[in-house]
């Protein structure tokens, strides 16, 4: 997706550092992604700093975005990403 949307690099799941930064190539931040696996509570997040990630006007990609649900705000896309294959995957936008 971070490709799709313009991005320099590829998209990794940030599972040990919990959020990667993503840029298009003149340096202009695109967006963030957060992988809320290994957090405990909400806490964690907001001593993350996610209110602030939030507020910005880019994109924000979330895993685990059910450990965080009260934090999350009402306006928003919920994408299903399910693997197919390999290098196959379905994107599902949900209501």
């Amino acid at each position: 997706m971070v490709k799709h949307l313009g991005g320099l690099e590829e998209g990794n799941s940030p599972s040990f550092g919990i959020v990667n930064e993503y840029t298009y190539p003149d340096g202009e931040l695109l967006g963030y992604h957060f992988d809320f696996y290994r957090i405990e509570n909400t806490e964690e997040a907001l001593d993350l700093g996610l209110e602030d990630y939030l507020n910005k006007d880019v994109w924000i990609f979330i895993e685990w975005p059910e450990k965080i649900e009260p934090l999350l705000p009402e306006e928003r896309t919920n994408i299903k990403l399910e693997i197919l294959g390999p290098e196959t995957r379905q994107l599902t936008i949900l209501p």
